[in-house]
């Protein structure tokens, strides 16, 4: 590149592709070993890609079949242990990264970006986390990257494989997560502002690619067909736009955490990066034509996604596709340019390493973070089969002939931790399912009976009660989880289901009983009398 300058020997040693190769292959091996070696539990959401996993299918009802898919092929080979359920990760983000350096390497011509590339994904402060759970970003993220790598292979030239490729490539990222819908504005985009783009997908090849993403989808397409669109409503859900909007404390909430998914010096970078590229492509469209395609790709996730997080909410990952074309264009940065972008280099680094292996020592070591003050992100996957167990005790001391859940979450846990012999069921509290939980074991009419209800949360057990003709205390069960944090349910035995019918009238009721009684924290508040 005619503004790029010869890195020093130091930076040129630490970003070649030898370096690269095994940057990602010893932090893979560090990673596996980690994650054998946790003593925590499963995030609730992992249990529920687990028990897709028991039954495949085109479709479930938050996401698109793949990560299910990756689950039971790992546990199908290595049991349901629940570093099986993850193992997949690690070797994900791996791929990723190897594509991302093969991607920048192409696109500007010089291995040292490729393989700067390839390390700054796999240091990434998000790559650390999402490398030891098993999530939709990262199968999203190897099959979008693939998909990069074949779009700049096709950008220099027709190639049958390459076409093949990308629509097999985001075809895997569409199954993975519907955030791949970001990687077709990149590429509409760059239809429009580069003309190599342009002559590559409208093409043959093009429409061959496009072709294959849509055979690849149509199972998916056809099962939410099937099931009311059941994952495309759910998506269009957490989007929230019924809610209060024009958020700015949610806006500057996911900036922040922008900064810990993607690293806080590395974040201001890539804005810097992407205002240069800006500038200089007003100057010289054609020389800046290759750095503008990245910027396309990586404008837009951050762009909307940040009106989503100002006008609702939106959670930090929601823009993780952003980091793909990102971090290359990162890369390209901080390897040309003035000597200080090699000294931001060296700092990102290094605080990506520290910060990366800090976390794995954290989660390998209750002791350690409950020392640094850690106990409340860990909460979630702590203690659960001594949750279980104690679920399972109450059930038997209260000769429970099946168990109610309020919250999906400790629903899932003890559907893996646990080992009741009564069925387990969730409450539901509004019309109609909104999670799995309550679209496949929801609480039915003629239960078995006495019900053990196994709630949660305070503010709802006045409304449980009210769907019972008995609703009586059974104690509580409290699960220390380090740092003074405990999981806290109230039990209650109960019969006579018969739940009030939900809808606008029931809402009605509930907004004058939180008016009149303030929000119903007990089953014996005033508005437990049932209706007759």
């Amino acid at each position: 590149m005619a503004d790029a300058t010869r890195p020093e020997p130091l930076t040129d040693a630490i970003v070649s592709p030898r370096a690269a190769f095994a940057v990602v292959g010893a932090l893979l091996a560090v990673r596996l070993l980690a994650m054998i070696a946790d003593p925590n539990s499963l995030y609730a959401d992992e249990t529920q890609y687990w028990l897709w996993s028991r039954e495949l299918d085109w479709g479930y009802f938050s996401k698109p079949p793949l990560i299910a898919w990756v689950i039971a092929a790992t546990t199908a080979v290595f049991g349901d242990a629940d570093w099986a359920v993850r193992l997949a990760a690690p070797f994900l983000h791996a791929a990723t990264a190897g594509f991302l350096g093969l991607a920048a390497a192409r696109l500007f011509g010089e291995a040292r970006i490729g393989a700067l590339a390839a390390i700054l994904w796999a240091v990434m402060p998000g790559v650390w986390l999402s490398s030891q759970i098993i999530s939709t970003d990262a199968v999203l993220m190897t099959g979008w990257s693939a998909g990069l790598y074949c779009l700049i292979r096709l950008r220099d030239g027709p190639s049958w494989p390459h076409a093949v490729g990308l629509g097999l490539a985001i075809g895997w990222a569409f199954l993975a997560k519907y955030a791949a819908i970001y990687f077709l504005l990149g590429a509409g985009l760059s239809i429009l502002m580069d003309a190599p783009v342009r002559r590559a997908l409208i093409s043959a090849q093009g429409l061959t690619a496009g072709a294959i993403v849509l055979a690849l989808l149509s199972g998916n397409l056809a099962w939410n067909a099937a099931n009311d669109f059941a994952t495309v409503s759910h998506t269009a859900a957490n989007a929230n736009w019924g809610g209060p909007l024009f958020n700015l404390e949610d806006f500057t909430d996911f900036f922040t955490g922008q900064m810990g998914v993607f690293g806080p010096i590395s974040f201001v970078l890539l804005l810097l990066a992407v205002i240069q590229v800006c500038r200089s492509s007003a100057r010289g469209w054609n020389q800046a034509r290759p750095r503008l395609m990245l910027v396309l790709f990586t404008l837009p996730p951050l762009l909307i996604v940040s009106i989503q997080a100002f006008i609702s909410r939106a959670h930090a990952n929601w823009a993780a596709s952003a980091y793909g074309a990102g971090t290359i264009l990162l890369a390209w940065f901080l390897l040309s340019g003035p000597r200080w972008r090699r000294g931001a280099l060296a700092a990102t680094l290094a605080l990506h390493l520290v910060t990366g292996f800090a976390l794995l020592a954290f989660a390998a070591s209750i002791p350690l973070s409950d020392a640094a003050g850690l106990a409340n992100a860990y909460k979630r996957v702590r203690e659960w089969p001594l949750t279980a167990e104690r679920v399972e005790l109450a059930a038997a001391r209260t000769g429970a002939a099946a168990l109610a859940f309020d919250n999906r979450n400790d629903f899932h846990q003890m559907q893996r931790y646990g080992e009741v012999d009564a069925p387990l069921y969730m409450w539901r509290r509004y019309e109609g399912a909104h999670n799995f939980a309550e679209a496949e074991w929801p609480l039915p009419e003629d239960v078995a009976e006495p019900v053990l209800i196994v709630s949660e949360r305070p503010e709802e057990i006045a409304l449980m009660a009210r769907d019972f003709a008995r609703f009586e205390p059974a104690g509580e069960i409290r699960i220390p989880l380090g740092g003074g944090r405990e999981r806290v349910y109230n039990l209650f035995s109960a019969s006579g289901f018969n739940p009030l019918e939900r809808g606008a009238d029931y809402e009605a009721q509930v907004e004058d009983w939180r008016e009149a009684y303030g929000a119903p924290d007990s089953a014996s508040s005033p508005q437990t009398s049932r209706r007759r």
